[in-house]
């Protein structure tokens, strides 16, 4: 197979039991260290319920997430700017921020919308999105080149989380990040497979190291970008002055477009 990053050779590195029945094959490219499945016949399957039993970490993983994004537009970017969730879920990122008073919205074809209801944006939307977050997304793509390009069809600034393959380059069975029980991961990351990505895009990439990632036009200091994506700095950074809630807003739209 050739690497779905940068096209070059892959060889084989590991073989899994997904979902219980199919044995998968993995490969590792030779060139950017991404690891990938095999095509993945068995996605159908494994998106009979978008939101997997157990992903028990949803809601700890979007506080996090609000709490780091909320510094990172404050820091870099325009905090009166209009925001898009990219792969949604049920909404409670959106939810979480625009009660925080930041102007987002949420895109998600696979999911259902439960918390924020009316705040969806279709393909052809009016105006400009500042900043598109991606929330444990990346490593869910079959065609990442592909579905990055339609994020950037949105906005040229992606903050999104994945988690960086270890350098000890676990197997499966080793890292459960590799989510065999649901076999929705199909793609792993490394830090120089990000970077050829942005570098294809002409993007720039800044990452902690870990988890927390970003591509933008942006030149922005790679060192304030991994102060300002540690969870205790977010903290520090939200001790600022808060924003208007949207929250009362929100709650006049709803009320006016289903009375009752």
């Amino acid at each position: 197979m050739t690497c779905r990053i940068c096209s070059n050779s892959t060889v084989p590195f590991a073989e899994a039991l997904i979902l219980g029945k199919h044995t998968v094959r993995y490969f590792s490219c030779e060139h950017c260290g991404f690891i990938q499945t095999e095509e993945p016949y068995w996605l159908s399957e494994a998106y009979s319920s978008a939101i997997t039993q157990s992903d028990v970490g949803l809601v700890s993983r979007n506080l996090i997430f609000a709490t780091i994004g909320k510094a990172v537009i404050r820091t870099f970017f325009d905090a009166n700017a209009r925001f898009l969730d990219y792969g949604g879920g049920y909404g409670l990122l959106v939810r979480l921020m625009r009660d925080a008073g930041f102007d987002f919205y949420r895109y998600d074809k696979l999911c259902v919308n439960l918390l924020a209801e009316g705040f969806d944006i279709e393909e052809h939307s009016p105006g400009a999105i500042e900043l598109l977050t991606a929330v444990e997304v990346f490593e869910h793509l079959a065609q990442p080149l592909d579905t990055i390009a339609h994020m950037l069809h949105f906005s040229k600034n992606i903050l999104f989380t994945t988690e960086l393959i270890p350098p000890h380059r676990p197997r499966p069975g080793e890292w459960p990040y590799y989510g065999i029980e649901h076999g929705q991961h199909v793609g792993l990351y490394t830090a120089t497979a990000l970077a050829i990505i942005a570098d294809r895009f002409h993007l720039n990439f800044y990452s902690n190291g870990k988890s927390f990632h970003l591509f933008t036009e942006k030149k922005i200091s790679a060192f304030l970008f991994k102060w300002v994506t540690h969870y205790r700095a977010a903290r520090l950074i939200e001790m600022a002055p808060a924003r208007q809630s949207l929250l009362a807003q929100d709650h006049a739209r709803a009320a006016q477009e289903h009375p009752g």
